[in-house]
């Protein structure tokens, strides 16, 4: 099954009461949701809602708290891309990253906020992907940059930058 299949048994962004959230608060973490993304995933935007609705009914791993999950998922470009792996849809229904499963979002309790979490999501994944890899270049670059300085191999900044920019 696909999640456009899935998709087709309920309206769009229809959302229901759970035992453990209601509809209302689902809307309130999609718009946190929305915020995040667009913010590029400042920290700031990251809120303590979204992280426990990650964690509790995404297939997340707790990581032991917000900071460590921020940590873990939006420091460094290339684990950015793997989470937002999650959310991406483009070649089909996307499973948990951590678990490697669509539990997460084939879950009565939770399709409706969480398939709305892929939808919103595909606004912005192209663009946050690019910009994951050019932080994660950046990064890796500066990374070789401090072993070579380690190891008393000097290379010259210009010609550095002409081979990166090609």
């Amino acid at each position: 099954m696909q999640l456009h299949d899935l998709a087709q048994q309920r309206e769009p962004g229809e959302l229901h009461d759970t035992q453990f959230m209601s509809a209302q608060e689902k809307r309130r973490v999609l718009k946190q949701w929305d915020s995040f993304l667009n913010s590029g995933c400042a920290k700031e935007k990251f809120t303590q809602k979204l992280y426990e609705h990650l964690h509790l009914h995404c297939s997340f791993i707790a990581h032991y708290d917000i900071q460590g999950f921020y940590a873990t998922y939006f420091v460094e470009g290339d684990k950015m891309i793997h989470f937002l792996s999650q959310f991406d849809d483009r070649k089909g229904m996307p499973k948990s990253v951590e678990y490697h499963m669509t539990c997460w979002l084939t879950d009565e309790e939770y399709y409706d906020i969480n398939c709305e979490m892929v939808r919103i999501a595909g606004k912005y994944i192209p663009l946050l992907e690019k910009k994951a890899q050019v932080k994660q270049r950046n990064h890796d670059i500066h990374l070789a940059q401090l072993l070579l300085a380690k190891h008393g191999v000097e290379i010259d900044e210009d010609e550095l930058n002409e081979q990166i920019t090609g």
